[in-house]
């Protein structure tokens, strides 16, 4: 009787942590998002022309280079001192980079705090995946890692949301100075979670930074757009010099007795799967967040807003079907159910690339909710795998490979869209008739919607292509 009170006092302790690392998540989520509502008011507030919008685009550019190049070095660092002290000292930087942004005076020195905000919102999404599984091991961890997974993605949903209710009530300013009380009741909350260092954990710093140096390199040259029209050579020189600076890092970590990537990384075949499959599920995925709303706002002739309801038919099911993931991950194994979700995703996708003038619902949020629904199944089943591939020492670390991974491939997946869409809608536009003839407008739209559907085929495309790496994921339960 005494037992199993202690094990349920245990068990809701427990959730108890699963729920707050799910707020932190889902605050700091909010914010990759948000600013993609208020950029134009930024700029207009701080008197930046619309001439000069590739400058403002840093505001962006910045969070995403500080969101992935800090990750793995802060995930090693919670890895030996301690889940619960780095997602504490991740949501003080985070609120530390809001205040900075709330204050800014300037352009750099809003791209500067946006930098150092991500580096505190995008280590709480690794450390906290890593601090929910040490709280709930055993079947019930892919549960508490999807839960996780699923506020991170509602946290992406809201953000535009979010960003413009208050920035229409309140002023833009008003969405950083938020982040300070909410930040400060989940610190106050969450103290009292038991921190667990690992004595005699080593931290790898220069690794660190030489990954981080790699990585902000190699993000520069995955958003230039002239990767894909080789109209300069920028882009691949950026390429070759990560490259070199990957090669230093592989020879510098066989020389280390802790290195920040644990060798069996490299040698586990489904961490190396799920990385893989993550890169192209982030390419995939940005390329259809793009393409709905602005399907919408184009050729359909509709509102911002009412292109941003329908992306949110599509968004709305991640979440659900990051859950069902998690639920059936340490049922039917973690291959199996990131497989079907690619293949759902596809079908979405398909049924996307037919749409027309004339779609109109339920079939517009069947399809939309099904591509949502297989995006969201392969969440958590990934981290689980990169996960279990790793040594207890490296949870986090192996969570934010994956993390990396999709930043990344959603970085890749935007270049190619600017570029390769640009250079395929001038071939589709060369032969209209003179922009005065009668037929031009009818003709101007049936191009823009065959360029739309190619869109959905290069996502639904790069789903089927991931089934590639992930049947290189092992096809166990879970450990």
């Amino acid at each position: 009787m005494g037992q199993n009170k202690w094990q349920t006092s245990f068990e809701s302790a427990s959730w108890l942590t699963v729920g707050l690392v799910s707020l932190g998540v889902f605050f700091t989520a909010l914010d990759q998002t948000v600013v993609v509502t208020v950029l134009p008011e930024v700029m207009l507030d701080m008197e930046i022309p619309p001439t000069k919008l590739a400058q403002a685009s840093w505001i962006i550019t910045g969070y995403l280079i500080g969101y992935t190049v800090a990750i793995p070095l802060v995930a090693r660092l919670s890895d030996a001192y301690g889940h619960a002290n780095l997602f504490r000292g991740s949501l003080v930087v985070f609120a530390l980079g809001s205040v900075l942004v709330a204050l800014s005076p300037n352009l750099p020195w809003l791209v500067g705090a946006r930098v150092l905000q991500a580096v505190g919102g995008g280590a709480i999404i690794p450390i906290g995946m890593a601090l929910v599984t040490q709280a709930l091991p055993g079947r019930r961890r892919a549960m508490a890692v999807c839960i996780v997974g699923a506020a991170a993605e509602m946290g992406v949903v809201l953000g535009p949301l979010y960003g413009g209710g208050i920035t229409e009530a309140l002023g833009w300013r008003w969405l950083f100075w938020l982040d300070v009380p909410q930040a400060a009741i989940i610190l106050l909350t969450i103290r009292a979670i038991h921190n667990r260092p690992s004595p005699g954990t080593k931290v790898d710093y220069l690794s660190g930074l030489l990954l981080a140096a790699v990585l902000t390199v190699l993000v520069l040259a995955l958003s230039r757009r002239d990767l894909f029209t080789a109209s300069s050579a920028m882009p691949y020189l950026l390429v070759a010099v990560s490259a070199l600076g990957l090669l230093a890092l592989v020879w510098w970590q066989r020389r280390v007795e802790q290195p920040l990537l644990a060798p069996v990384f490299f040698r586990s075949r489904s961490a190396l799967s799920a990385v893989g499959a993550k890169l192209l599920m982030g390419a995939a995925l940005i390329i259809a967040l793009v393409t709905v709303p602005l399907m919408a706002n184009t050729v359909l002739e509709q509102s911002p807003l009412e292109g941003g309801l329908r992306l949110m038919r599509l968004t709305g099911a991640v979440p659900i079907g990051a859950l069902c993931g998690g639920y059936l991950a340490y049922r039917v194994g973690a291959r199996a159910v990131v497989a079907v979700g690619l293949v759902v995703a596809a079908i979405g996708l398909y049924l996307l690339s037919g749409w027309g003038l004339d779609l109109s619902d339920p079939q517009l949020t069947i399809h939309l909710a099904m591509a949502g629904l297989g995006f969201g199944l392969v969440i958590a089943p990934l981290f689980v795998t990169a996960m279990d591939a790793g040594p207890d020492d490296y949870q986090a670390t192996a969570a934010s490979l994956v993390t990396v991974a999709r930043m990344i491939g959603m970085a890749l997946g935007l270049a190619a869209l600017s570029a390769w869409g640009m250079d395929r809608f001038l071939v589709l536009t060369a032969a209209l008739p003179p922009a005065l003839a009668p037929e031009y407008g009818e003709k101007l739209n049936q191009a823009s919607i065959a360029l739309f559907q190619e869109f959905f085929r290069v996502s639904m495309a790069l789903c089927l292509v991931a089934l590639v790496p992930v049947m290189g994921m092992g096809g166990r339960k879970g450990r």
